[in-house]
């Protein structure tokens, strides 16, 4: 190294700076580095967000980290209007003043803070003049010396020895402005410094920094004679560059150094510090959690054994000593809340369900002694770390529990945690294209380019996409526009709030963390998660979990319906029929068992409680999969289950010899090796790293402790190579249990209360439609009816009525809430009679006409007697009636107005354009399908439905009848013309490829709209099902040509059965025709239909040989 550098940047914007500066804080280090600066500030403006990052990555490069602040700071009181000050952090004092600053104007002081504040949050800050844009400075330009003077003796009021002026040189006419400072400086005795402010690192991002300002502001770029006239110098320039360009006032950057020297913050990073619970006088946690533990253990355990008192005393004695107690308490509290209120929670996730003492307090629900899990793997002895609990709440639910921890600990000490959103690939091309002013059509063929699949950067795209390439070489604009969206790729461009933390703090929280408003009263911390956890702030997760919301709703919809109350822990995890559901792999709605692969997986393993759905869990990961096989075979005692030692059964019988869990290494480490659980625990996490090192230590202490419990060298080393290969593939088991337990739940109700359980299922889909019509499907297979919407008898919610489903009327387009909202006030008086009823007491501000038509198309009305067509047609009288009719008329005499106009009576629509309407207005076809019409053709032709051919081989002749929703008509590389079919049936959606050929025989036929017989055969190509049309025929006319009768034949014997048949086809041969043939084998009473191209013509000369061959009464003609 040199001699030290005579200068520090003091004033300096990271892309923390939301949209602001384009400096990213690893990059901005590492420059620093190699420029040799022994310190550098960070200077955001209004927000501390980077502060945690920023500093430790520059006591990781060995620079020193200098904490500051850009803070808007108003005129006046009554103004609106702003300037910038840059603060210093000195010391803690100074970085504790800097977090209120902050949090003061991202909550109550939007626009800047007051200045009668500055004094009282003065102590140990520095602050400098900001350059041109500042109060001092703006005065001077607008030739007010008087009141530029009168500002700068207020802050020298309030910050004395601690101010600066800065001077700056970004040759933007700072002359003349920085001559009257420098008067005004030695006037005042106020000593001046040189700053450069920085928004990007290098000279040549300054595109990048406009273009983020442009999308920042929602202007396009300015044009090229503007863009020239700004400065470029506001980028991160070196030590010499600022000799340079102060080379005749080197004080002034000398000055800079003296400052840094100044700042001396210390930020602790890494110390724990647990709020405190307010328990009852004179009783400290640890008794006061003991004596709930005990008492709760009483209520949730019949018959407490040695084993459970053991067990809690062992835990409480573990978390006493790891002082945390009131960590406990805290969760047990606002969970007690919970269960007061109604408010359903989960079953606990993570390692916490591991804990007797969290089962105690009904934080968790899950006996860890009945299901063998390890309190180690939540709270290890040997490594203290948080201990962390999640919390799971139905999703709407959620915010509730968090105002009460808010309300009982005090605003300031509990708040949400921040999270960025950041210019991903394809948003940072499309925001940079439309400030350089590239049309929608450009913007959207560069998305194209852009591959999808999740972790594309742009950089990759650009390794990868042949189509990017070429499209960028087109032209030099859309080069320049691709490396702008790359410099600024990734960069933070908005907060939000993170979906489940939770901090909560014994100090004010701006004690060590700033604030920002956040939602419903809560506060937003500006450090995000892992920032938190540096300062050492207790963090917690309330999740929202939508099972847990259809869960409960299941719940209140059986106590309202059947009038009974079921709560989950009564629910046994031993129900055949529960089994019975998730062998069959029904599992469409129950969580974590839905995907294809894992109803296979259902149904090859028939589970038989809840351990195999605990496996299964568990297993189905990549890598881990592998084993299911192995374990479903061991299950069904197709393959015998070997231990490596005899000692290994107890620990791996469950899993059939399988290691499953990260609890069963452990269990292993602690039997064989003599392992305590928490090192076992560490021997896990160890083991999982696969650092090599690691892994041969351990293997010695492995060995020796098998060595003294006596256990054979090669047995050991065995063992040893077993838990290094499962070591990744371990899941968490208490976590795997828990949500295994929340899906036998959902099971358990859609085996036994299958009405209730699709009607909340649906409900939590509105506003999808793609899933309303896939539950709805299966409700049909079910041959449950789903009744049609009801102006009278629909709620918000799908319905139980009957045995059947009453749809929703908010899962109608164009229903809102309003619309829900005045149907069901008005309903509540009386019901509505008829249209003209409805529309006279139902406002046209609630529901105009358009949802009118929605509710009439969907099959709303239906119930008044009167057709669709006459409804629509009669919509604009009833409007003008309910205009005449005054509401609330009980005086009389509107009687003359209140005579109901008639209907318009109109011929009800075709039944395609009626069932047309109802997808528009419903996302499918409800009453019934277009396809439908013609069912008489599915058993003829063997017809398979859409849903059923899923299960089907590539390959495979399949005859469908289907609707085609719409056509693709496209060229071959020969010029022909082929096409693409959408197509559906009631079952579900597919997709047909006719071939030039076909193509062109059936091209009248091929119309969107029409129902078809198709007969082709089943392709698959990347996952996909395609169907290969090989015929087609308009279902309307297959129809007319059904045969009206069959013939049937009857064949007693075994022997010859070949050879007879031989013949008999042959027969068939020459007497083809339209009559199917049903062929019934006495022996095996079997009823076999042959396929199409066995039919035959009525024939008196065949009937005869074959009643020569079978016998007078086994050949017979049936009417279909």
């Amino acid at each position: 190294m040199g001699s030290p550098v005579p200068f520090v940047h003091l004033q300096l914007q990271s892309s923390y700076s939301l949209l602001s500066s384009s400096v990213r804080i690893h990059e901005l280090v590492e420059t620093a580095k190699k420029m040799n600066y022994e310190a550098i500030a960070l200077t955001d403006e209004n927000v501390m967000y980077g502060v945690i990052p920023f500093y430790k990555a520059c006591v990781k490069a060995g620079i020193k980290p200098i904490i500051g602040l850009t803070l808007s700071i108003l005129e006046h009181e009554e103004s609106e209007r702003a300037y910038p000050l840059v603060l210093l952090a000195e010391n803690d004092k100074g970085y504790e003043n800097l977090l209120k600053l902050s949090s003061l104007v991202q909550t109550k002081e939007k626009h800047g803070v007051n200045k009668k504040w500055l004094h009282h949050y003065s102590g140990g800050l520095i602050a400098i003049t900001p350059g041109v844009t500042g109060e001092i400075e703006t005065l001077l330009a607008e030739n007010k010396l008087q009141d530029a003077k009168r500002v700068l003796q207020f802050f020298k009021k309030v910050y004395s020895q601690s101010l600066y002026i800065s001077i700056q040189r970004h040759g933007q006419d700072e002359a003349f402005i920085n001559q009257q400072l420098t008067e005004l400086a030695a006037e005042e005795n106020i000593p001046l410094v040189a700053t450069n402010q920085v928004k990007y690192l290098k000279k040549e991002d300054r595109d990048a920094y406009e273009c983020l300002a442009a999308i920042r502001d929602g202007e396009k770029l300015h044009s090229d004679e503007e863009v020239k006239s700004k400065s470029s110098e506001y980028y991160f320039k070196s030590p010499d560059e600022m000799e340079d360009l102060f080379h005749d006032q080197h004080f002034l950057i000398e000055e800079s150094i003296k400052i840094a020297r100044r700042c001396e913050l210390e930020i602790s990073l890494g110390v724990m510090s647990i709020p405190k619970y307010p328990v009852p006088p004179s009783v400290t946690s640890s008794t006061y959690l003991r004596t709930l533990c005990e008492k709760g253990l009483q209520e949730r355990v019949q018959v407490i054994t040695e084993q459970y008192e053991e067990r809690l005393d062992y835990e409480l004695n573990i978390i006493e000593n790891m002082r945390f107690s009131d960590y406990f308490l805290i969760v047990w509290d606002f969970m007690n809340y919970a269960h007061e209120h109604g408010i359903l929670t989960g079953p606990g996730r993570g390692s916490a369900a591991g804990s007797l003492v969290s089962y105690a307090l009904r934080i968790t629900n899950v006996d860890p002694i009945q299901h063998q899990l390890l309190f180690e793997r939540f709270l290890n002895p040997e490594r203290i770390s948080m201990p962390d609990i999640d919390i799971d709440f139905p999703d709407n639910k959620r915010d509730q529990v968090i105002q009460y921890v808010a309300q009982k600990y005090g605003g300031l000490h509990v708040a949400q945690i921040i999270t960025f959103g950041t210019l991903a690939a394809k948003a940072a091309v499309r925001d940079v294209g439309r400030v350089m002013g590239f049309d929608q059509e450009a913007l959207n063929k560069m998305s194209k380019a852009i591959p999808t699949k999740p972790g594309t950067t742009l950089k990759s795209a650009l390794r990868d996409s042949r189509v990017l390439q070429d499209y960028l070489s087109e032209n030099e604009a859309r080069k320049q526009w691709y490396n702008i969206a790359m410099k600024i790729e990734g960069l933070p461009r908005h907060t939000s709030t993170h979906a489940a933390g939770v901090v909560i703090s014994e100090k004010p929280l701006t004690q060590s963390v700033a604030v920002q408003e956040g939602h419903d009263d809560v506060y937003l911390t500006q450090y995000p998660m892992e920032a938190l956890q540096d300062v050492g702030l207790l963090k917690m997760d309330f999740l929202g979990l939508r099972n847990l919301t259809i869960l409960d709703h299941i719940l209140k919809k059986i106590e309202r319906d059947m009038n009974r109350k079921l709560s989950l822990s009564h629910i046994p995890f031993n129900d055949q029929k529960t089994f019975e559901l998730l062998s069959k792999g029904d599992t469409t709605g129950i969580f974590q068992l839905e995907s294809d692969g894992m109803r296979r997986v259902l149904q090859q393993l028939k589970p038989t409680e809840l351990e195999d759905i605990v496996a299964v869990n568990a297993l189905y990961r990549p890598g881990p999969m592998e084993n299911i096989p192995t374990y479903i075979k061991r299950k069904h005692g197709v393959e015998k289950v070997i231990y490596d030692h005899p000692t290994l059964k107890d620990i791996l019988q469950s899993t059939h010899g399988v290691i499953v869990y990260q609890e069963q290494i452990m269990q292993i480490a602690s039997k064989m090796a003599g392992f305590s659980l928490g090192e076992a625990d560490l021997l896990r996490r160890a083991v999982s790293k696969k650092e090599r090192a690691v892994l041969d230590r351990e293997r010695a202490h492995f060995i020796q402790g098998s060595k003294k419990k006596g256990y054979d060298l090669s047995v050991a080393n065995r063992v040893y190579d077993l838990i290094v290969r499962f070591a990744d593939y371990g899941f968490n088991r208490s976590h795997a249990v828990a949500y295994s337990m929340v899906a036998y739940q959902l099971a358990y109700l859609k085996a036994h209360y299958p009405l209730q359980f699709f009607s909340a299922l649906l409900t939590s889909v509105i506003g999808n439609e793609g899933k309303i019509a896939q539950y709805i499907n299966e409700l049909k297979r079910k041959k449950i009816q789903v009744l049609p919407p009801s102006i009278n008898k629909s709620m918000y919610s799908f319905n139980v009525e009957g045995e059947s489903i009453r749809y929703s009327l908010a899962a109608i387009k164009h229903i809102g809430a309003a619309a829900m909202q005045e149907i069901t006030e008005e309903r509540k008086k009386k019901r509505f009679e008829d249209l003209f009823d409805f529309c006279a007491r139902v406002s046209q501000k609630a529901v105009n006409k358009k949802a009118l038509e929605a509710l009439i198309l969907s099959g709303g009305f239906d119930e008044f007697g009167e057709n669709r067509a006459t409804l629509l047609a009669t919509i604009d009288v009833a409007f003008e009636h309910a205009s005449l009719v005054l509401p609330d008329d009980d005086f009389g005499f509107g009687d003359e107005f209140s005579l109901k106009p008639k209907y318009m009576e109109k011929e009800e629509l075709k039944i395609e354009d009626r069932l047309q309407y109802e997808k528009d207005m419903l996302g499918f076809y409800l009453s019934s399908h277009p396809a439908s019409q013609y069912e008489a053709l599915n058993s003829f032709y063997s017809v398979v439905s859409l849903h059923d051919m899923k299960e089907y081989a590539s390959g495979k002749a399949v005859s469908l009848l289907v609707f085609v929703l719409e056509i693709r008509v496209i060229r071959t590389k020969k010029g022909e013309q082929m096409a693409f079919l959408r197509i559906t049936d009631e079952s579900g959606e597919g997709e047909v490829v006719a071939f030039p050929r076909v193509f062109e025989q059936n091209r009248l036929l091929f119309e969107q709209g029409t129902v078809l017989l198709i007969q082709g055969k089943i392709d698959e190509r990347n996952g996909q099902q395609q169907i290969v049309c090989q015929r087609a025929e308009a279902a309307s006319e297959a129809v007319q040509k059904l045969p009206s009768e069959e013939l049937y034949l009857r064949i007693e014997t075994k022997q010859g059965t070949e050879k007879l048949l031989h013949t008999i086809y042959q027969h068939f041969q020459s007497h083809r025709g339209k009559i199917p043939v049903k062929i019934y084998y006495e022996a095996e009473r079997q009823l076999v239909k042959l396929p199409v191209h066995y039919s035959i013509e009525r024939s008196d000369e065949l009937i005869k040989t074959l009643k020569a061959m079978l016998g007078e009464k086994h050949v017979v003609f049936k009417k279909i």
